[in-house]
């Protein structure tokens, strides 16, 4: 048996409480028919949630937890299409009422 010398760093993740409100999110927002399609991706420094609304398209909306701000500008972020940070926050629901009916329409 070979130990493998590359040193491995923990990837950060959701817990529980975080993805299923986001999947609550998601799943409201796909009965309404405006997205379809998501991906998650752990990485050594952030956890993304990814949207989409074809799976062949760029995300429209990426939420991040990115641990390294929790002191600063929070740790949450909703991230647009362009790269564009909409909204950023130290909790979750917070961030997320950023898709609060009323706030936001997808156009074509």
């Amino acid at each position: 048996m070979a130990l493998d010398p590359t040193p491995r760093t923990a990837s950060v993740f959701f817990d529980r409480r975080e993805l299923t409100r986001i999947l609550s999110l998601y799943g409201r927002m796909v009965a309404a028919g405006e997205w379809r399609d998501y991906a998650i991706d752990g990485q050594s420094e952030a956890c993304v949630f990814a949207i989409f609304r074809r799976a062949s398209e760029q995300p429209l909306y990426r939420i991040e937890k990115r641990p390294a701000l929790a002191r600063r500008q929070g740790q949450w972020a909703v991230i647009g299409e362009g790269g564009m940070i909409l909204r950023r926050g130290h909790e979750l629901d917070q961030v997320l009422r950023f898709f609060d009916k009323g706030r936001f329409k997808v156009v074509d």
